[in-house]
């Protein structure tokens, strides 16, 4: 029979999931995952630990065991922020890189070299020791049953998986995701059976062992086999050394809310710090989606990443105080270099001394979780230990190697992260909506476009997902979707704005899941772009 045609030709409306205990994920089964373990008496953290897990093995084309993670969670009383990022490993200086790969700027893309420890599973064992009601091996049921027994791999992740399997050579993603599935070989197609036993047979071990076989066991003595191997520098000493650190929040005002955002290594920052220059104009008074909107939120994002760009790196190294570059007189100076009727080219300011995976829980007892895990480059840095199902990240290559860049790469140092989860409050920190955008460099500039869509434009959470959106990109030009190019797409370029293609133009955009908290309830949000949905009960 001929297969379908997995394209979608024609416009759909989806409406927002309205329930007391929601799960929003990026794939249908990871969702249903979460959903389970509410309905066998677990909580939100329950939740989005088993749709985390269940991620890493129905989308590996975004996320793996090997990832790295962050999270906010409200605990019906308070808000925590977790990083369980990875650091370098201790024998990376820039003189490890330049001997190596010779005198340069950039630093590896794929390969053992752009590893850092990986930390999702920190992530998976904190949150269950510090919030979990459910036996934390109860929470792999779904993901192992998957990984063991199959599950249908869903279109997007479908597409996604075949443009990787184009553009990245390393043998060992080759090997364990470019293979023959029996009737033809490459990536799986839409609708097809995937199985991975050997994920299936790790995640059994990091179960019973609580994450210790990953940091100081069995696996991560294939890890660090593996390493050497290749010619990398992980030792066990750096795998035993990681840790997930429980780090809180930082946050900015937007009118009558608060953004909540990880503090760096994270790059929250840039969207705190584009709603604090937003807030010296009234988007309000100008339509959603208009010429003038759209160019001051574009013009203010540049500013922002100018300033991300230059002082984010490991708290512990950077060189400019997260307070001076949120501080409103800054921002509201940085705001004016804003000029209404014209793109300008932003460089970062010198405040004065004074692929990824998101997912969204909430229960009925009040408890929300905002979560995040990458790979970071899609399947990451190529590199798979054998025997394991363990693919790893590539968050290496956020490093620098320029010494006197705060995010220079040096010894059991953090690099760069893109991934970052949200959080909005009240002004007096009482829980509105636990939200995320996955996508690199798209994450910040999505939290600003979801604040900005409900707070000044009155949109649902399910609204503001669906809506045409815009990106910056790193070079400074700017993309817009269809619809908006459409409309306002000369009216920029006469501004000055130079438009481009985005790589990857349909994934560039990201995906939004949003967990509103109502009165009675929650309303959920789950973007078209991915093949996941919000579920509740």
């Amino acid at each position: 029979m001929t297969p379908f045609n997995y394209a979608m030709p024609y416009a759909s409306q989806r409406m927002p999931v309205m329930a007391k205990n929601i799960v929003a994920t990026s794939q249908p089964l990871a969702a249903e995952a979460g959903l389970h373990m509410l309905r066998q008496g677990g909580n939100a953290v329950d939740a989005a630990i088993a749709a985390a897990i269940t991620l890493t093995v129905v989308e590996p084309t975004s996320n793996g065991i090997g990832s790295d993670g962050f999270s906010i969670i409200w605990d019906g009383a308070t808000l925590h922020g977790l990083n369980a990022s990875g650091r370098a490993p201790a024998a990376w200086t820039p003189d490890y890189f330049d001997q190596k790969y010779g005198k340069s700027t950039a630093m590896p893309v794929r390969g053992i070299d752009s590893v850092t420890i990986p930390g999702a599973v920190s992530q998976w064992v904190a949150l269950s020791e510090k919030f979990g009601a459910l036996d934390f091996a109860q929470l792999f049921a779904p993901a192992i049953n998957y990984a063991r027994n199959g599950h249908m791999v869903s279109p997007i992740t479908a597409a996604s998986w075949a443009r990787q399997a184009e553009m990245i050579a390393e043998p060992d993603f080759q090997r364990d995701f470019v293979r023959s599935l029996g009737h033809h070989s490459g990536a799986p197609r839409a609708g097809e059976t995937w199985k991975f036993l050997d994920q299936a047979n790790t995640l059994e071990e990091i179960a019973a062992t609580r994450g210790k076989s990953f940091y100081s066991g069995a696996l991560a003595e294939k890890m660090v086999a593996h390493s050497r191997a290749l010619g990398g520098a992980h030792t066990l000493a750096d795998f035993a050394s990681h840790r997930a650190d429980w780090v809180g929040t930082i946050q900015a005002d937007y009118h009558d809310v608060r953004l909540h955002e990880i503090p760096p290594n994270g790059q929250g920052l840039a969207a705190l710090i584009c709603l604090g220059i937003l807030e010296n104009f009234d988007l309000r008074a100008l339509g959603v989606d208009s010429l003038a909107s759209v160019h001051i939120q574009l013009e203010a994002m540049k500013l922002a990443f100018a300033d991300a760009y230059r002082y984010i790196a490991d708290p512990q190294y950077m060189n400019m105080p997260v307070s001076q570059l949120l501080d409103k007189t800054y921002t509201a100076s940085r705001a004016k270099l804003i000029n209404l009727n014209r793109a300008t080219v932003p460089t970062f300011g010198v405040p004065k001394h004074g692929g990824t995976v998101y997912l969204t829980t909430a229960d009925a007892s009040g408890m929300m979780v905002s979560l995040i895990q990458s790979n970071y480059m899609g399947f990451g840095s190529g590199v798979v230990v054998p025997g394991t199902g363990i693919s790893l990240q590539n968050r290496g290559h956020g490093f620098v190697r320029d010494i006197s860049h705060a995010n220079c790469v040096a010894p059991s140092k953090r690099p760069f992260q893109t991934i970052i989860p949200a959080f909005l409050t009240t002004l007096d920190n009482q829980p509105l909506m636990s939200f995320g955008v996955m996508g690199g460099h798209m994450q910040p500039q999505g939290h600003v476009q979801m604040v900005t869509r409900m707070r000044d434009y009155a949109q649902n959470p399910q609204a503001a997902s669906d809506a045409p959106r815009w990106i910056v990109n790193p070079d400074d030009t700017i993309s817009l979707e269809d619809s908006l190019m459409t409309s306002i797409g000369e009216g920029l370029q006469a501004l000055g704005h130079t438009i481009a293609i985005p790589e990857g133009v349909n994934f560039a955009f990201g995906g939004a899941q949003l967990i509103w908290r109502s009165n009675d309830g929650y309303i959920a949000g789950s973007d078209h772009r991915k093949d996941g949905h919000a579920v509740g009960f």
